[in-house]
């Protein structure tokens, strides 16, 4: 199911009651399934793993999957698979976290 949200990415919750949730998406209030969401208090520690959509056309620049920065939300092209990672916007340097439970099916 589309829900035209970025896998990995991170959405203030707005709301979130029985089976539904709004986030903030760009300002915008978007309702979604809550059980598409991971819910958390807390912000990662880790680069988040976050794989090209299908329905986006591939593009040189962005390849197959990028990582986003835990601290400056930046988003850079991995190639490899790194272990580690400087990221060149806020020159701080996280593990990139390989693990995640979404990323099984696509690694």
């Amino acid at each position: 199911m589309n829900c035209n949200l970025r896998r990995g990415a991170w959405y203030r919750l707005i709301k979130a009651q029985g089976l539904s949730a709004v986030v903030d998406v760009k300002g915008t209030p978007v309702a979604v399934v809550r059980a598409f969401l991971q819910m958390s208090n807390t912000p990662p520690r880790k680069w988040t793993v976050v794989p090209r959509p299908r329905n986006v056309p591939r593009s040189v620049e962005m390849g197959e999957r990028y990582l986003v920065c835990p601290s400056c939300r930046d988003r850079v092209t991995v190639r490899g698979k790194p272990s580690r990672m400087m990221c060149g916007r806020c020159g701080i340097e996280f593990a990139v976290d390989w693990d995640e439970h979404y990323l099984a099916q696509q690694l």
